[in-house]
């Protein structure tokens, strides 16, 4: 006998989690970002949270997130705030700024930059499958809403063994230009 819809759907019923402003992990980013990410979904909430991550992040005026890319990893972006440009792969130039939704997938080098010089520039990202916060808190430092930012800092010196551990593919043996 075939189960009612109903009664299957109930007993597959997934789970919510609904993060409100200023609750979720964050941190500081060094530069050349500077800025800070809020980490807002993630298995950090629920070991349930298996096939993404996802989070904010606020690039400081002048700054950017440095060219890199992912070598399992999709990325999805939304840009909700401020104005910048995207650079994939070195060449391919986009103007980002409200309502822009950026696509990048495996292996696809990509840089964003914040072109204002007064305002931050804000998106919303989410990483499939996830790790992202583990990069973030390997490089950042913990931060605490409504704290003020703190004065521009260095990246670690393991940076890049914090990358490998993480989700981001080698660099290129040939820097590529940002």
């Amino acid at each position: 006998m075939d189960m009612p819809v109903k009664d299957n759907a109930e007993k597959n019923k997934g789970f919510a989690i609904v993060v409100q402003p200023d609750q979720a992990e964050g941190w500081w980013q060094p530069v050349p970002a500077n800025g800070y990410t809020e980490v807002r979904v993630s298995r950090r909430n629920d070991p349930r949270v298996t096939k993404f991550s996802h989070g904010i992040q606020e690039v400081a005026p002048g700054c950017y997130v440095r060219d890199h890319s992912h070598e399992a990893n999709e990325e999805i972006l939304f840009f909700y705030e401020g104005e910048g440009k995207v650079v994939i792969d070195g060449t391919e130039e986009h103007k980002v700024g409200v309502g822009t939704t950026v696509f990048v997938g495996p292996y696809r080098r990509h840089t964003f930059i914040n072109t204002s010089q007064d305002k931050p520039l804000k998106f919303a990202w989410v990483l499939m499958p996830g790790g992202l916060e583990d990069f973030f808190q390997g490089i950042g430092r913990p931060r605490v809403p409504g704290t003020p930012a703190p004065e521009p800092f260095a990246r670690p010196d393991n940076v890049l063994e914090i990358e490998k551990k993480t989700v981001f593919a080698p660099p290129p043996s040939k820097p590529v230009n940002t």
